[in-house]
């Protein structure tokens, strides 16, 4: 049972909880400030609209603190609904009607998409500059698709979740075509055409389950659905399904991943890293809320469904990366796109297994922790790629012999990979892989456990075949040590990869405080 702090729940006119809302706010104020500024300053210093856009993200990232160690603060808030939770994990009575919930969940999962996005942000100062990307537009759409994503987390309704998922989706869109190279367009329009069909079919179903449950309150869903009488049973079932179908896209799970790899590859580089992330945080904090709070009556459907599509879409992944050719163009890109789609498989392990988790048994802690070594990680690895190539180019072949040219970036995304692999020294991703597969173990989805077993075996390969690449020999230019012409990285490139592989090599020391901050009791 958890108690939640509500601004007064009974009226139509209500207080706002400023504080609970802060976060997500003040991403969005930043947008709107970075957007004003563009249209006064001049050319010349539009530059410093990267640097408000990172200290709008960092202001949101700090008014997390203020919510931690605290009872969940829930705001905008209509009626009080017995036996229901608003808190993923959380049964009993509590109030059912809010619309907005800061509780360790929502907070967590916002640490991930703010924190990601203004790593993002740091990676993107040298992209935009580079390739002439027109700067106002480019921060007001990352600041906004931010806000939505970190929305997400703590909305409590379906209409709030829509709303949240788009507002995180449509800027992205944009973002993806900024590119002016051909590829750009084609990849915005296979990502805009999957998406607003995921969004369509979601729509669909979230009108079914208001019909079938009278509500769009996630507990309050519960319930009705728990008592619909049996001529609605059907449409409730086909708009559960019909629902998850939106999230499921944005997790890039089997078999709405196949916009991935072209969207990334026609993507600039950031913003790639910036989807796989965020993007997948969003996907996944929504289509956990949607199970575990507004489907919960129907846990052992849903619980099956998600372990046969994390074993398909982690085993769909890692064969995409193993058919990848290390020698053609954008193929590290490509790699890391179908690496991601495998990494998907895994983060939905955890949800299959709340499906049959016994109660007062909470598995969603496995899936925050991965979530957060994961964005770490791959986010440090396109930042390794963004800056090899602004030298070479960003096949896995540019790579070779990067350790003589450059050993820390090389050492840098050695340990990116084996985190990613599961292999010391990278031991918070081996951590994060043990906390996935005991949650399968512990939910007795023993047959899903081997899957991801003989999935991590199958990705060692490719992961250890460009660790490889990075040690072997260079000859001629590519000899060049380091610090030479063109070698020495902008500040804003050795800032994203400092600060991401610091955070590993911290984790990978001390593990435990992952669990600590996911709220996870697996150990």
């Amino acid at each position: 049972m958890t108690s939640l702090a509500v601004a007064n729940p009974g009226s139509l006119i209500q207080s706002v909880d400023w504080v609970a809302i802060a976060p997500p706010l003040i991403a969005a104020v930043a947008a709107l400030a970075v957007l004003l500024t563009d249209l006064f300053l001049p050319e010349r210093h539009k530059k410093w609209l990267g640097r408000l856009t990172a200290a709008g993200l960092a202001l949101a990232l700090i008014a997390l603190l203020p919510l931690t160690g605290s009872s969940p603060r829930a705001t905008f808030c209509v009626q009080n609904v017995a036996g229901g939770s608003d808190t993923p994990g959380v049964t009993g009575s509590a109030v059912g009607g809010c619309s907005y919930v800061a509780d360790h969940f929502a907070l967590v999962f916002q640490l991930l998409a703010l924190g990601g996005a203004l790593i993002a942000a740091l990676l993107s100062m040298h992209t935009v500059e580079s390739e002439r990307l027109p700067r106002g537009e480019y921060w007001f759409l990352l600041l906004s698709s931010a806000t939505g994503a970190a929305l997400l987390p703590a909305s409590r309704d379906l209409a709030t979740m829509v709303i949240a998922l788009e507002v995180a989706s449509l800027p992205a869109f944009a973002l993806v075509a900024l590119r002016r190279d051909g590829r750009g367009a084609e990849a915005a329009f296979k990502f805009f055409v999957s998406s607003v069909t995921a969004t369509a079919v979601m729509l669909l179903g979230v009108g079914f389950v208001y019909a079938a449950s009278g509500s769009l309150h996630l507990a309050a869903v519960a319930q009705g659905l728990e008592h619909a009488p049996g001529q609605l049973r059907p449409l409730a079932e086909a708009g559960a399904v019909l629902t998850l179908v939106g999230f499921a896209f944005k997790v890039a799970a089997v078999p709405f991943h196949f916009w991935v790899p072209d969207t990334y590859t026609g993507a600039p580089l950031p913003v790639a890293g910036y989807l796989s992330v965020v993007g997948k945080a969003a996907g996944l904090s929504g289509l956990a809320l949607a199970t575990t709070i507004a489907f919960r009556p129907y846990a052992h459907t849903w619980g099956l469904v998600l372990a046969v599509l994390a074993a398909v879409t982690m085993t769909a992944g890692n064969v995409g990366a193993l058919r990848q050719r290390f020698d053609t163009r954008y193929s590290a890109v490509r790699l890391l796109a179908w690496s991601s789609v495998g990494q998907a498989g895994y983060l939905l392990v955890p949800l299959a297994a709340a499906g049959y988790a016994p109660g007062g048994v909470d598995p969603l802690g496995a899936t925050a922790a991965y979530a957060l070594i994961y964005g770490v990680v791959n986010l440090g690895a396109f930042g390794v790629v963004a800056a090899v190539g602004r030298r070479a180019g960003t096949s896995v072949d540019d790579f070779r012999g990067l350790f003589a040219r450059n050993r820390w970036t090389a050492l840098a995304l050695a340990f990116f990979l084996l985190c990613l692999a599961g292999l010391p020294p990278g031991v918070i991703g081996l951590f994060g892989k043990v906390v996935v597969f005991r949650a399968a173990v512990d939910a007795g989805l023993g047959w899903l456990a081997v899957v991801m077993a003989v999935n991590v075996v199958v990705a060692l390969f490719y992961y250890l075949r460009w660790t490889a690449r990075l040690f072997a020999p260079a000859t001629g230019d590519e000899a060049l040590p380091e610090g030479a012409a063109g070698h020495r990285l902008p500040v804003s490139l050795t800032a994203t990869l400092g600060l991401t592989a610091s955070a590993a090599v911290v984790l990978s020391v001390a593990p435990q405080l992952v669990l600590q901050v996911a709220g996870g009791s697996l150990f």
